[in-house]
C-alpha cells in the first residue's frame, strides 16, 4: 500500500515531534508500505515538500504565511499522480475550510485519510492570548473536519472524538534508538531523578523541586539530584523553575542540562536511576494519556513516577503513582520505592516489547483495511 504520511510544520530529525513522525514512518515501512512524508520547509522559503522533492514553494512574506495555510491543492495533486490510497495526518488544531476541502477530494479520489490527535483534549493548552485565533477557528470546524475522515486515531481510551470513532492506539518506542541502562540500582547514598522535555507546566517539575526543597529541609543521609534535560517551552516555566530552586538554594542538587540528544543523552541517563514523567497533565484538563516519555523510561530500564492514567503502566512493578493534584513530590517515597524494586533493567525493557511502533502502526492500517 502507498502511504503519505502528512504533518503542516517542519520536518527536523533532532526535534522530538519529527523523532517521533520517524519512527511511526519507519513503522509503516517495516510493515510492507511504501510510504512518504509531506512536510514545511521554511529555511529559504516556504516550501511544501514530499520527502525530497518541492511540491509548491510560496515564497516569502505575506503572501507566503497565507498559501502555507490555504493552498493543499498540491498536497492532492501529489496524492493523486502517485496512487496514494492511504493518507495519515498529524493534527495541527488547524480545522478549516482549505483542510476540509482537501479531505473531501482525497476522498472523492478513493483515499482512505485518518487523523491522529496527538494530545487530547488540548483547548488548555492554549493559555496565551496571541494562540486563541487558531484554537477559535478550529473549534468552528473540527467537528465539520471530523466527519470527513475515516476514523481518528487516539492515545486515550476516548471511543469517539469530535463526533467521528476512534482508533486507539498506544505511543511507541523504538528500540533500536534507545540505549537500554546496565544498571539501574545506586551504591553510593545518591538518587539521581531524570526528567526529559520541551517542558511545559504541565510537566509538573515544580512539584519535585518543591518536593526536595521539603525533603532537605532537615539533615539527609541519602542525597537526591534532580537532572532537567530539555528546554523550557517560554520565559514563564524558565522563571518558576529558577525561582524555586533559588529561593530553596537548591542549585546543587538541581542540574539544568539544557536539551540533549544522541550520546549525550545516553551519558545523562548513565548518571541517574529514576524517571520523572509528567506531573501536572490535570493542569490542562488531561486525565489519559499515553505519554512518550514513560516509555522512553521503561526502555532504557528504569523505573519511573507519573501522575496521570496510562493503562500501559498503571500496574506495573516499577511504577510509582503520584498524585494528580498541586502537593509536592514525598522524595522519602520515591526513595523508599526504589529500594524497594527488585526488577532488572532488562525485564522492564521487556514488558514492553509489545509497545513497538511496528505493533502500534499496523493497529491502525488493520482497523481500515481488514
Amino acid at each position: 500500500m502507498k502511504i503519505l504520511f502528512l504533518i503542516f510544520h517542519g520536518f527536523n530529525p533532532n526535534n522530538g515531534i519529527s523523532k517521533k513522525i520517524s519512527y511511526q514512518l519507519d513503522a509503516f515501512k517495516a510493515n510492507g508500505h511504501e510510504t512518504h512524508l509531506c512536510y514545511m520547509d521554511e529555511n529559504e522559503s516556504k516550501r511544501r515538500i514530499v520527502d525530497d522533492k518541492v511540491i509548491a514553494n510560496y515564497g516569502n512574506g505575506k503572501r507566503g504565511k497565507i498559501l502555507k495555510r490555504t493552498e493543499f491543492g498540491s498536497i492532492v495533486d501529489y496524492a493523486v499522480k502517485n496512487s496514494i490510497e492511504f493518507v495519515y495526518i498529524r493534527s495541527n488544531h488547524n480545522a478549516n475550510p482549505f483542510t476540509i476541502n482537501m479531505v473531501k477530494r482525497m476522498k472523492k479520489k478513493g483515499m482512505k485519510v485518518v487523523m491522529e490527535i496527538p494530545t487530547y483534549p488540548y483547548d488548555q493548552e492554549y493559555f496565551y492570548k496571541k494562540m486563541w485565533r487558531q484554537l477559535i477557528q478550529d473549534k468552528i470546524f473540527r467537528k465539520l473536519f471530523a466527519k470527513q475522515l475515516d476514523a481518528i486515531v487516539t492515545f486515550t481510551e476516548k471511543d469517539h472524538i469530535f463526533g467521528q470513532k476512534t482508533i486507539k492506539i498506544s505511543n511507541g518506542i523504538d528500540f533500536d534508538s534507545v540505549r537500554m541502562k546496565k544498571d539501574c540500582h545506586t551504591t553510593n547514598n545518591e538518587l539521581h531523578l531524570i526528567g526529559v522535555a520541551e517542558i511545559h507546566r504541565w510537566h509538573g517539575f515544580d512539584r519535585v523541586i518543591k518536593g526536595l526543597a521539603e525533603y532537605y529541609n532537615s539533615s539527609r543521609n541519602i542525597k537526591v539530584f534532580f537532572h532537567i534535560v530539555g528546554y523550557f517551552f517560554s520565559f514563564i516555566e524558565e522563571e518558576e523553575i529558577t525561582r524555586i530552586i533559588k529561593n530553596n538554594h537548591l542549585e546543587p542538587y538541581v542540574i539544568l542540562h539544557g536539551k540533549k540528544h544522541g550520546k549525550e543523552l545516553d551519558e545523562i541517563f548513565d548518571q541517574c536511576n529514576f524517571g520523572i514523567g509528567s506531573l501536572g497533565r490535570h493542569r490542562v484538563g488531561i486525565t489519559d494519556i499515553k505519554t512518550l516519555k514513560n516509555r522512553e523510561y521503561a526502555a532504557r530500564g528504569i523505573p519511573f513516577i507519573y501522575s496521570e492514567n496510562d493503562s500501559d503502566f498503571d500496574k506495573r512493578p516499577y511504577v510509582l503513582k503520584m498524585p494528580a493534584d498541586e502537593t509536592a513530590i514525598n522524595i522519602e517515597n520515591i526513595i523508599h520505592f526504589f529500594q524497594q524494586i527488585k526488577i532488572s533493567p532488562q525485564e522492564i525493557r521487556n514488558s514492553i516489547q509489545y509497545l513497538s511502533w511496528k505493533n502500534q502502526m499496523k493497529k491502525v492500517t488493520d482497523a481500515l483495511f481488514t
